[in-house]
């Protein structure tokens, strides 16, 4: 279980770096051109916090549990991830966007929320 553990963080870990990277690297308009029109009801200043903190999620999933530094970081960052995962949900369901669109967030939470309990509970590092 532990192997499918670090799988699934490596996984969640690359998704949520790419996003972070995207949303820190592009303009509001730019990501709304590459298809996420979610954008354009947000700020620039939000997007751009969004992709840190999911920057900051993809280290706080591997980093800690390679170095054995404050492991307890990665069932945290995990729940992190779930919660901005959550409010993409929401978001996508208040913007009536089409379902398709909900399910990538959907994904990452369950990854995210398998991770918590993994590392939380009977698999902590």
């Amino acid at each position: 279980m532990s192997i499918a553990l670090w799988i699934a963080a490596a996984v969640l870990a690359l998704a949520m770096l790419g996003a972070g990277l995207l949303k820190v690297a592009r303009s509001r308009d730019q990501i709304v051109a590459m298809g996420l029109t979610y954008a354009q009801h947000f700020p620039p200043a939000v997007i751009t916090t969004i992709g840190v903190l999911e920057i900051l999620a993809a280290i706080g999933l591997i980093v800690p549990a390679l170095t054995g530094i404050a492991p307890v970081l990665v069932p945290l960052a995990a729940t992190g991830v779930a919660v901005l995962m959550a409010g993409g949900i929401v978001t996508h369901i208040r913007l009536r966007d089409p379902l398709a669109k909900s399910v990538p967030a959907l994904v990452l939470l369950l990854l995210a929320v398998f991770i918590a309990w993994g590392r939380f509970g009977p698999f902590a590092l």
